[in-house]
């Protein structure tokens, strides 16, 4: 049943962001099954951010480095950020990233759309380039 319900929610995902407790390894250390899951049932150009949470707490209590995280954002091809919900650092960025990464991806798939329209002459017939520029006057003269 579990996996009903993940599936309907990556479903239509323009976005999904990685979130793992800084002094959690463990929550770290899964973030690679939520990759897998999300590899399986989110379309295939979903934007992904990973997370590292609690950035604010003091060092004898971090598990795992920045630098670790660095890495597997890396690995993956996707932005890594370090943020404090508690402090609010970085959190803002965070939501402004994704949504300009979002809005960048729809744009570069409009764009593509638009591109790869076909005008048709007056006589219904697929005209090139050239051609739909010289029949662009008025009346096709």
């Amino acid at each position: 049943m579990h996996l009903c319900y993940t599936a309907a929610y990556y479903r239509g995902a323009m976005g999904i962001l990685l979130v793992y407790d800084v002094t959690d390894e463990s929550s770290f250390n899964n973030i690679r099954n939520w990759i897998r899951n999300i590899e399986q049932h989110a379309s295939d150009n979903v934007n992904k951010i990973l997370v590292g949470n609690k950035a604010d707490m003091d060092e004898s209590k971090r598990a795992v480095p920045t630098s670790k995280g660095q890495a597997l954002a890396d690995e993956y091809g996707i932005k890594f950020f370090e943020t404090s919900a508690k402090t609010n650092m970085n959190v803002e960025e965070v939501f402004f990233s994704i949504a300009r990464d979002i809005k960048q991806r729809l744009a570069e798939s409009d764009n593509k759309v638009e591109s790869q329209a076909i005008n048709l002459n007056q006589s219904g017939q697929a005209a090139t380039g050239s051609e739909a520029a010289q029949k662009s006057a008025c009346c096709g003269s």
